[in-house]
C-alpha cells in the first residue's frame, strides 16, 4: 500500500542496532502521521518516543480511530485508548478493565514475576495500598517540606554559574533521589543505587540501561532486592518507624509477603517516586524555555507557580500509558473489546486531547481547572504520591524564582527510547543569575 510507512532495515552495528527486531534503527527516519497505515501501525516503537515523534500520529488516532487495535507488537496485540473521557471510563471501572495482568504494555517477566499493589485488584489492592498512603499523608507533608526546602535551596546554591552543566543528572536526579532515600529511611551515601534500580525497572527492552537484555534485568533487580531484604530484616526486628520498608514490614497485610511481592511493590515505590518527578522537573524547565511569554507571567507572579506545577504535569505526562485487562467484553467508542484483551490507556493522548483542553499542546499555566488532567491515574489506581510530587516541584520552583532570571535551555534534550516513562536522559543549560 503506498500509505504503508514500513520501518527503517535494521543497520549493521558500527552505525547503531535497532532497538527492537523489526523496529526502527536509532536516528530512523519516522514517517509522519500522514503516511502510516492505521491497521498495522504500532505506537510502542522505542525509537518513536526517542524522537519525540508520536504527537501527530496520536492526533489522527484521537480523530480516525479513538479506540485503535494493533493486531501485532512485540507485546502482542493490544487496544489503545486515545480521548480523554474514553480513558476516564477504563480507569474508573476496575471491574471490567483489571491491571492483575500488569500496568505496562509489556507483560510480567515469566522467570522473575513482581506483583505489586498497583497490578492487583480489590481487596488485595486496597489493603496494601493503605498501608503506605499515611506516608504522604498531608501532617507527613507538613514535615517533609521543610527538608525539602533546605535540599532545594542547597543544591542551588552550588549549580555552576554561566558555564553548562547537565540538568538532569544535577538537580532532577539529584532532588528525586533524596526524597526517595528518605522514604526508605535508605543509606544516603548510597541513594544513586535507587536511581539505578528506577531505570534498570522500566528499561529491560533498552539496551542502553540493560546491554545484557532479560538476563542483566534479572540479576541487577535481584540485587535490589537482596538489597532491601536486609533493611525489611532491619526494621522488622525494631521498633515500627515512619520509613516504608518498616511500615511494609509490619503492615498487616504486607508483612507476610512473598520475597517477589515484596520487590514489586518496592519496585513500584521506586519508580513511583523517582521517574515521574524527575522527569517533570526536567520538562518544567524545558518548558519554561519553550514558552518565554508563560515563564514572563511566572517571573511577574509567583502565585502561579502552583498553577504551573500542575499545568506541566499534564503537559509532561510522565508516564506515557497504563494498561488493563478486559475482563468481560465491553463497548467503547464504537469497538467491542473482549474479555482477556490487552488495553492500553494512553494518558499522554488523553492530556493533549483538543475537545477536552484549550490550547493543549501549549503550557498555559492561567489554565483553568488545572488538575483535571490524566498524569496521575483516576479511580482506584490514581497515584498515591501525587501531593508529594507537587510539593517538590512547587519549592523547586520558589528556590529558583528567588535566585535566576532564567534557565537557558542550550539544545533539544535527549529522551527516553520508552512508551511508558516519558522522560528525559540529558539536558544541558545555563543558569542566569538574576
Amino acid at each position: 500500500m503506498a500509505d504503508t510507512a514500513s520501518p527503517a532495515p535494521a543497520p549493521s552495528a558500527s552505525s547503531g542496532e535497532a532497538y527492537r527486531e523489526g523496529g526502527y534503527a536509532r536516528d530512523a527516519e519516522i514517517p509522519p502521521a500522514s503516511e502510516i497505515d492505521l491497521a498495522t501501525f504500532d505506537i510502542t516503537d522505542p525509537e518513536i518516543w526517542r524522537q519525540n515523534a508520536y504527537w501527530d500520529k496520536f492526533e489522527r488516532m484521537r480523530k480516525e480511530d479513538p479506540v485503535h487495535y494493533c493486531p501485532g507488537s512485540p507485546f502482542g496485540p493490544y487496544w489503545s485508548i486515545t480521548r480523554f473521557e474514553d480513558i476516564m471510563a477504563v480507569d474508573t471501572n476496575h471491574e471490567a478493565f483489571s491491571s492483575a495482568s500488569g500496568i505496562t504494555i509489556v507483560d510480567q517477566d515469566e522467570e522473575l514475576p513482581l506483583p505489586m499493589f498497583i497490578a492487583m485488584d480489590p481487596p488485595k489492592h486496597d489493603v496494601q495500598r493503605k498501608t503506605v498512603q499515611p506516608i504522604v499523608g498531608p501532617e507527613n507533608l507538613k514535615s517533609f517540606e521543610g527538608l525539602i526546602r533546605e535540599r532545594t535551596s542547597n543544591l542551588m546554591d552550588t549549580l555552576p554559574k554561566g558555564e553548562a552543566f547537565d540538568w538532569v543528572d544535577t538537580v532532577s536526579v539529584e532532588l528525586t533521589t533524596m526524597m526517595l532515600a528518605t522514604l526508605f529511611d535508605f543509606p544516603f551515601e548510597e541513594r544513586r543505587r535507587l536511581t539505578r534500580w528506577s531505570d534498570v525497572a522500566t528499561g529491560k527492552a533498552n539496551p542502553e540501561i540493560c546491554p545484557g537484555g532479560d538476563e542483566q534485568w534479572r540479576r541487577e533487580l535481584m540485587e535490589c532486592g537482596m538489597y532491601f531484604t536486609q533493611l525489611w530484616n532491619q526494621r522488622v526486628n525494631a521498633e515500627p518507624t515512619g520509613d516504608l520498608i518498616s511500615m511494609l514490614a509490619h503492615g498487616e497485610h504486607t508483612r507476610e509477603m512473598s520475597p517477589q511481592e515484596f520487590l514489586g511493590n518496592i519496585i513500584l515505590l521506586i519508580v513511583g517516586g523517582n521517574d515521574t518527578t524527575r522527569n517533570t522537573m526536567t520538562g518544567s524547565v524545558y518548558a519554561m524555555n519553550r514558552w518565554p511569554e508563560q515563564f514572563a507571567k511566572l517571573k511577574a507572579d509567583h502565585g502561579l507557580i502552583p498553577n504551573m506545577v500542575s499545568e506541566v504535569i499534564r503537559w509532561q505526562t510522565p508516564l506515557a500509558h497504563m494498561r488493563r485487562n478486559a475482563t468481560r467484553d465491553f463497548e467503547i467508542g464504537g469497538k467491542t473489546i473482549r474479555a482477556g484483551d490487552k488495553v492500553v490507556m494512553w494518558y499522554v493522548s488523553g492530556n493533549r486531547d483538543e475537545d477536552v483542553f484549550t490550547r493543549a499542546d501549549e503550557v498555559w499555566i492561567e489554565r483553568p481547572q488545572v488538575r483535571r488532567h490524566l498524569s496521575f491515574g483516576f479511580g482506584i489506581h490514581r497515584c498515591v504520591g501525587n501531593r508529594l510530587a507537587e510539593l517538590q516541584l512547587r519549592i523547586l520552583w520558589e528556590e529558583i524564582l528567588k535566585r535566576f532570571d532564567r534557565i537557558e535551555v542550550l539544545e533539544e534534550p535527549e529522551r527516553v527510547p520508552s512508551s511508558f516513562v516519558k522522560g528525559y536522559t540529558r539536558m544541558p543549560v545555563i543558569i542566569h543569575p538574576k
